[in-house]
């Protein structure tokens, strides 16, 4: 890069960064969501915007965006760090109990929605592959947008969250038989059908083995390395080692880049490094996340739109509302439940960000023609900006599906991250806590720092997680907000009363009991949120005593009598204030 693209990538930054902390938060006051924050500010700053002005009023160029195609690359990582950080979320049990809706559903979807589709845009004038090719390409939704708001609604492992990513995972995969199928129409395919289609199917599934073996014999025993020789620096930079890699081997073989992002969050999923990883992401994930949609909002012409006004708002109508009948019947037929399907509709209704991958690539082989292409792209970029409004709808429509009738009975929905109690320290303390809780048959998520000890508990086949609990963050990713409570064992005075306070500040009405070591730490973790304490040095003082009684000829209620009401005595004075 010479000094003259620099001095312009670096303008472009500036932009982006002025976007992200100015403009955006002036629309978060106006109540938009910050997915469509970004897309409206890339649409003002890009060329189409006031970078249009920019020849006539040269210092326009100084708060636009000049060059959005060198912005696209670092876009894409946002997306590899969302579908990675989705990955995450899942496991291969999930996933394989999600074959129905993958397959089933999303085949379904798909073929409802890419059929009427492409018999509209063939009757709008569009050739016969042309048509096709804009049907299957409008037929996709945003992984990129719906999986931002599951995650932010806090949804993305409840049923509907679940039914939907089922649905954008078969899409995802989709992506590369359209394209083999683009390259055909537009006469460069280089060879027969059915020999691109073998070599591309053979490829996909050396990718995919090669990375499932990858993370199933290698990628455990690398992390526990990295974390136990340089901590986190180490282990961020191997996770971007695994996102970026992943990506490469399906990009590789044809797939998408988002498949092997997803892919390399199942298997890093699968650590005790997974809580770790996902706060250590966030903020990169939201920065990269916020220039990809504000390069969606670049590809929005203005000038393009007001032109075709009344194609591209017809066209955005029976775009949702044929992409929603045909989600909600996929849904429907597959699940049986009338609600989830509501919400899944309004979730998949828009178009999705592969829309301009295909577009792009068919109008460069003539396949689409460019004055349809780019009617065709604002229809979809401006369905994208619709996403929270036609979700929303659909997750009203979904309650009002789902109201019970007078007098019958309701059943909780439970994500997967509700009523349960997260341990923070999985020592001796922690573990012989959960072997009794086990016995209750009580969920638990443990916390601990320790690497090797976190390794040790896995493999007994504790959910068991490595990340430091006195992080706010981590405390989230385990699901702190539906924890039925908390119970501190760490025996590090400043650690625990951290724990404490953080946990105290996410969640103020849930229950914390703690461990501390004398009647001093006790006190501090009581001003710091706990609600019940256990001070080491009373239990095993009274322990002790109680011993001594029963060899002094004390039968065994008049010691627990003596001991019951000293240990009220001494519990009140350690915590006392």
């Amino acid at each position: 890069m010479d000094h003259g693209e620099g001095a312009v990538f670096l303008e472009d930054a500036l932009v982006f960064l002025f976007a992200a902390g100015i403009i955006v938060p002036l629309f978060r006051r106006l109540h938009l969501p910050i997915i469509v924050g970004f897309v409206l500010a890339g649409a003002a700053l890009g060329p189409h915007g006031f970078g249009a002005f920019a020849e006539d009023w040269p210092l326009l160029g100084h708060f636009t965006i000049t060059e959005p195609e060198a912005t696209e690359q670092f876009a894409e990582l946002g997306v590899l760090f969302l579908l990675f950080m989705l990955g995450l979320e899942f496991s291969f049990e999930k996933l394989w109990g999600l074959r129905h809706l993958v397959f089933g559903a999303g085949s379904l979807q798909v073929g409802l929605s890419a059929v009427p589709l492409t018999l509209l845009a063939y009757f709008a004038g569009a050739g016969g592959a042309g048509a096709l090719t804009a049907g299957l390409a409008l037929a996709l939704s945003s992984t990129a947008i719906v999986s931002q708001l599951l995650i932010d609604q806090h949804r993305i492992a409840a049923p509907v969250g679940r039914a939907t990513i089922g649905v954008l995972l078969f899409q995802d995969l989709l992506v590369a038989p359209i394209l083999i199928f683009v390259g055909f129409a537009g006469g460069d395919s280089g060879g027969s059908v059915t020999t691109v289609i073998l070599t591309a199917l053979i490829q996909g599934t050396v990718a995919i083995l090669s990375i499932y073996l990858i993370g199933r014999f290698l990628l455990r025993r690398i992390f526990h390395g990295a974390a136990a020789a340089g901590g986190r620096d180490l282990l961020m930079a191997l996770t971007l080692l695994t996102v970026i890699g992943a990506a490469a081997i399906t990009a590789g073989a044809g797939l998408s880049l988002a498949l092997g992002a997803f892919l390399a969050g199942l298997m890093v999923g699968e650590t005790e490094f997974k809580h770790q990883i996902e706060v250590d992401l966030e903020p990169f994930k939201g920065l990269f996340l916020g220039l990809f949609f504000m390069t969606v909002g670049m590809g929005l012409n203005p000038s393009i739109i007001l032109a075709n006004l009344p194609v591209v708002i017809g066209g955005i109508v029976i775009l949702l509302a044929v992409k929603s009948a045909a989600a909600a019947l996929a849904i429907q037929v597959v699940t049986k439940n009338r609600a989830k399907a509501y919400e899944v509709a309004g979730l998949l209704a828009p178009a999705g960000e592969f829309a301009f991958v295909v577009l792009g690539v068919a109008t460069a082989t003539r396949v689409v023609d460019p004055a349809h292409g780019v009617v065709i792209a604002a229809i979809a970029g401006l369905s994208m900006v619709l996403t929270p409004l036609t979700g929303r709808l659909g997750e009203v429509l979904g309650q009002r599906a789902a109201k019970p009738l007078p007098d019958a009975p309701t059943v909780s929905d439970y994500s997967d991250l509700e009523g349960h109690v997260i341990v923070a320290g999985f020592g001796r303390v922690g573990h012989a806590i959960a072997s009794i809780l086990d016995s209750e048959d009580v969920d638990l998520v443990a916390l601990d720092s320790h690497a090797t000890l976190v390794s040790e508990r896995r493999r007994d086949g504790r959910k068991v997680y490595y990340g430091d609990a006195a992080r706010a963050e981590i405390l989230e990713r385990a699901g702190a907000r539906g924890a039925a409570m908390l119970v501190v064992t760490v025996d590090d005075r400043a650690s625990a009363s951290a724990m404490v306070r953080e946990f105290r500040k996410l969640t103020p009405g849930t229950p914390i009991f703690a461990r501390a070591r004398d009647r001093v730490h006790a006190q501090e973790l009581m001003q710091a949120g706990a609600d019940f304490v256990i001070p080491e040095a009373v239990e095993a003082g009274l322990q002790l005593a109680g011993r001594a009684l029963e060899e002094f000829g004390y039968d065994g209620d008049s010691v627990r009598t003596r001991l019951a009401l000293e240990r009220d005595s001494e519990y009140m004075r350690a915590t006392d204030d």
